[in-house]
């Protein structure tokens, strides 16, 4: 990894920071996305510790908000070299049903469409490196959901859980037509589910599902297990020509059979497209 440049979201805390800050010991250069100043900051001090005599740096947005998610990717665009690594990770789990000021639900904005607008935002850094990798974060919780094209917002009726789980379907969903848009650049796009990890995930979620899910952690793997996919992605020569992978502890697996429909795949794109104001 020396000499190359990572981009990741959702790097100041659990897998994420795990998997910038050992990228950063084998030589990567990490630029970091984050919401938090105070976090940010800190854990930008703990990369130039990781990784002395490397320059890393850290972008500030709220990756909920459509004008955030494209000013952030266009300031790393014009800052940064050719990127080799974007790994896409930040994510939340919300109680309640809330909108972003773009009128998206919280869920599919933060979760899904931050993926989108950022990757294609930095898509012409990625083809500059000449064999860069994106790396989405899913999740296991895809499997009990499908998609529901009128109502991807959750309009109709909102459960948090099946509202994360419909984001992480749509994670799988956009890498595999990412895949397919990239056929012939030389750049790749997997995603993985990092397993149930004992994370600051769901801590602010409120109610009955942080009371549940602090109780679930104690039988949850560490951080630094559940980061182990997302470094392998990112360094391994092993994966430098696969794309459109589902991976779950280093290993290619099967996602659910909703998350394998291409006419799917292509019409969240498409939606995905519009709803962000970019061209398909």
């Amino acid at each position: 990894m020396k000499g190359k440049t990572v981009v990741i979201t959702g790097g100041t805390s659990g897998i994420g920071e795990v998997a910038a800050r050992t990228l950063a010991k084998m030589g990567a250069r990490i630029v970091l996305v984050a919401r938090n100043k105070s976090r940010g900051e800190a854990t930008l001090a703990r990369l130039h510790r990781s990784g002395p005599g490397v320059v890393h740096s850290v972008f500030f947005a709220d990756l909920a908000r459509l004008a955030e998610m494209k000013r952030v990717a266009a300031e790393i665009a014009n800052r940064e070299p050719p990127i080799d690594v974007l790994i896409n990770n930040a994510g939340a789990l919300f109680g309640t049903r809330r909108l972003t000021e773009d009128g998206l639900e919280y869920t599919f904005a933060l979760n899904h469409l931050s993926y989108f607008v950022v990757t294609e935002g930095l898509r012409e850094r990625l083809l500059a490196s000449g064999g860069a990798r994106i790396i989405n974060t899913a999740s296991a919780a895809h499997q009990s959901v499908t998609l529901d094209f009128d109502d991807l917002q959750s309009a109709k009726s909102f459960r948090a859980m099946r509202a994360y789980g419909r984001s992480k379907l749509c994670n799988i969903l956009f890498t595999r037509q990412l895949a397919r848009s990239l056929q012939g650049t030389g750049v790749t796009a997997n995603c993985l589910h990092p397993g149930f990890v004992a994370t600051r995930f769901a801590d602010e979620s409120g109610g009955l599902i942080s009371r549940m899910a602090w109780l679930a952690k104690f039988f949850a793997i560490s951080p630094a297990e559940g980061a182990q996919t997302i470094i392998y992605l990112a360094s391994s020569p092993e994966v430098a020509n696969v794309t459109g992978k589902y991976f779950y502890k280093c290993r290619p697996t099967t996602p659910s059979a909703p998350a394998l429909d291409d006419r799917a795949a292509l019409a969240l794109w498409e939606r995905s497209a519009a709803l962000a104001g970019m061209k398909e």
